[in-house]
């Protein structure tokens, strides 16, 4: 029998994902602005040595403290995904902003109950900005709590997404309409864009060809700010979701962008 998912996360929890991010941190900023080889994966996104040590040093802190806990990671695949609490990992999320010396890279942590994300971690390694959202806990920044801000219409709204090209056929066409029907438009920032979200200076982020791994830590960072996150059906996010997200500080946004998505 299933256990009741939780009201709030639990202490060894946070405990647990603040420790992954002083693992993570040094292994990082080790790297950062170093020749480093570059590799492809089969989608053609770069992998380097930094993201392999990051999340290999992740899996085995998690590994010690929770041994019956499952992890996704997407450089190392998977294990025990069936546990009832399960890990999902985006050591480096922003390897082309990482390999190229930008510091707009981070490192995304989630735990999953059931498949649902009750915990999530944004943080960003040269920045030195940690954005910490979970289940029944108001999400900080740097251990400051952080709100959304109010945006009633699209065209008040600074809309944006990584890349313009992850946008093809019918859905460049509805990128354009919602990022022109936009007060701004801007690009890059990966997991970034998102933090700023929840701290009120975005209003609107739309992406596709995402993994589990690059939102699900999203979603308690961005519910606990006030704001919201789903599919492009509006549908929330877990395990099975697809490739597609849409996040907004204001229901009012998220609602007009959903028709520009599915009209």
């Amino acid at each position: 029998m299933a256990s009741a998912a939780v009201q709030s996360a639990p202490a060894e929890f946070l405990s647990l994902a603040k420790g992954l991010v002083e693992i993570s941190r040094p292994i990082l900023r080790g790297y950062y602005r170093t020749r480093l080889d570059i590799v492809s994966k089969g989608d053609e996104s770069p992998v380097t040595k930094a993201d392999r040590e990051c999340e290999a040093a992740l899996r085995a802190a998690i590994n010690k403290a929770f041994p019956a806990h499952g992890i996704i990671g997407e450089e190392f695949g998977s294990e025990r995904a069936d546990a009832e609490f399960v890990w999902v990992l985006d050591p480096l999320d922003g390897t082309r902003a990482f390999v190229t010396g930008r510091p707009t890279f981070g490192t995304l942590i989630a735990l999953t109950q059931g498949g649902q994300p009750i915990l999530g971690i944004i943080d960003m390694p040269v920045l030195s900005d940690l954005w910490l959202g979970a289940k029944g806990h108001e999400t900080t920044l740097n251990g400051a709590p952080v709100r959304a801000r109010a945006c009633a219409d699209l065209k008040d709204a600074y809309f944006s997404a990584a890349l313009p090209q992850m946008f093809q056929g019918a859905d460049r066409a509805r990128h354009d309409k919602l990022a022109g029907g936009a007060k701004s438009a801007t690009y890059g920032g990966d997991c970034y864009q998102y933090g700023m979200v929840a701290t009120g200076f975005i209003d609107l982020v739309v992406e596709k060809t995402l993994g589990i791994y690059d939102y699900l830590s999203l979603v308690p960072v961005l519910e606990g700010a006030g704001a919201l996150i789903t599919d492009w059906q509006g549908k929330p996010l877990h395990t099975r979701s697809g490739d597609a997200v849409v996040a907004a500080g204001d229901r009012r946004v998220l609602d007009q962008a959903l028709a520009v998505l599915n009209g």
